[in-house]
């Protein structure tokens, strides 16, 4: 009988000294590291208007856009996480010289096929646990569609759907506005099918 080989735990520290050398982006969830798939030339250009209009609104402002360069540690319960939102807003930033956001007040993730399960599953689950988070911005790459977890006062998460390309994303919680014709700007659906 051959015994399965177990892999120990990768600590926090391990898992961040890693990426600062690694080539490859890698999520990291409660000592279990994995590589990151790569996107679409359409979800890259939604996540950079994201970035580009959300930047232009806030210009000034004390909030700050950051790309999908910037990972998000999350402390559950029982495990810390690390993702790479494609986008995401913090109004209280950790210092310059770190190597994560623990705080961010919006988070954008775009959907593709290869990550449509986790996404709207453990990832959503993990950012609405974030307490600083005000709203979570989930965004079809293959048609104008946007899905918005919008913080209720008195707790939990409305829901909130968008998919008029006429549309205008309201986000008081950081005093800015995302309109979906800025988000899905220069893309062409007609050629999916």
């Amino acid at each position: 009988m051959t015994a399965l080989l177990q892999l120990a735990p990768v600590s926090v520290e391990e898992y961040l000294d890693g990426e600062d050398l690694s080539e490859v982006k890698h999520e990291y969830i409660g000592g279990a590291v994995h590589a990151m798939a790569g996107g679409t030339n359409d979800h890259a250009a939604i996540a950079a208007n994201a970035i580009v209009s959300l930047g232009a609104a806030l210009r000034g402002k004390s909030c700050r856009p950051f790309t999908s360069d910037a990972k998000v540690r999350i402390e559950l319960a029982d495990q810390t996480r690390f993702y790479y939102p494609d986008a995401q807003v913090v109004c209280r930033p950790g210092p310059g010289g770190e190597r994560f956001q623990e705080n961010p007040t919006l988070v954008l993730e775009v959907l593709s096929e290869s990550t449509r399960r986790t996404d709207l599953g453990e990832k959503r689950e993990a950012y609405l646990a974030i307490p600083s988070l005000k709203v979570l911005l989930i965004a079809e790459s293959d048609r104008p569609y946007v899905l918005v977890y919008r913080r209720r006062p008195q707790g939990g998460f409305e829901v909130e759907e968008y998919s008029d390309s006429g549309a205008i994303l309201p986000l008081p919680e950081i005093e800015a506005a995302l309109p979906l014709a800025d988000l899905y700007e220069g893309l062409d659906f007609s050629r999916i099918s």
